[in-house]
């Protein structure tokens, strides 16, 4: 647990995120979030760190800020900094660079750190950070070697993801639409959305000891307020209306997704749909 409070300085790092002009209220409670899980971490002041798969930059921020003015953080992403609306990754990072955490942040994008030509040092980083980024991996096998991969690299391993069991009714809506696309992706008809290969709790337990980490502790993330479910509902039912990716599926299952998107539809507010839980898992 740190020592210090870092919601404390959630006004100034929602300032430095470029998504804020577009929805400060949404960057406000992602930056609560992350903020949270952060604390519940040992990520001391002076720390390295590399963030996989980071995106605008919403964990970087709160790592940033963590790790303090003599600490780094190294943020890589596959995805091109064109990527992304209505703010791209590179224009966020711009922003943050620009911003005070700018000096502790090394934005690396279009780098896949199963390359060998992405190296580091044993133990070069304190800490590598996978925050709600997993299931955006196009296999399970890609995320295990990616593991695999960054495992000399770093001392400590924090990952935070959406639960699969839902913890109540109103988060099943979120289930669906994860698990919707999820099947989509599984039978072959790949995208770019968020979601591509979901995957449980129990799923990455059992994954860790393969490639070398031992899990050492976990908890539970408040994700109240969280837009991720409307988000996720809408990227869904989209791509179900698009028809493109659906044309390409074998019949049988082409018809258990429109199957599932009709309950996805009567069970599915039109905004304010909870989601689901969030997870976290330490190890070493």
């Amino acid at each position: 647990m740190n020592d210090f409070d870092l919601r404390a300085g959630i006004p100034l790092l929602v300032k430095a995120m470029a998504a804020a002009g577009h929805s400060p209220h949404a960057q406000l409670v992602q930056t609560r979030h992350r903020a949270s899980l952060v604390e519940s971490w040992d990520v001391e002041p002076g720390a390295t760190v590399l963030e996989l798969g980071c995106g605008q930059g919403d964990m970087t921020a709160v790592l940033a800020d963590a790790v303090g003015p003599e600490g780094r953080v190294v943020a890589v992403d596959v995805a091109d900094p064109s990527y992304g609306a209505p703010v791209t990754l590179g224009e966020s990072a711009a922003r943050l660079a620009a911003s005070p955490l700018g000096p502790r942040i090394d934005f690396r994008f279009g780098t896949d750190v199963r390359d060998l030509s992405v190296d580091f040092p044993s133990d070069a980083f304190d800490h590598v950070v996978l925050a709600h980024c997993s299931w955006y991996f196009a296999s399970l096998g890609q995320l295990r070697d990616t593991l695999a991969r960054v495992r000399p690299w770093a001392r400590r391993l924090w990952f935070t993801e959406w639960d699969l069991t839902p913890s109540s009714g109103d988060r099943l809506a979120h289930l669906l639409a994860v698990l919707i696309q999820g099947w989509i992706e599984a039978a072959g008809s790949h995208g770019e959305g968020n979601i591509r290969t979901p995957f449980s709790r129990e799923t990455l337990l059992r994954l860790l000891p393969e490639v070398g980490w031992t899990a050492d502790g976990d908890g539970w993330a408040d994700t109240d307020g969280l837009q991720d479910a409307d988000w996720e509902i809408t990227a869904c039912l989209d791509l179900i209306d698009g028809g493109e990716r659906l044309a390409t599926l074998p019949e049988p299952v082409r018809h258990l997704v429109l199957s599932q998107t009709d309950v996805l539809r009567a069970i599915a507010a039109p905004h304010g749909n909870h989601p689901l839980a969030a997870y976290w898992v330490t190890a070493r």
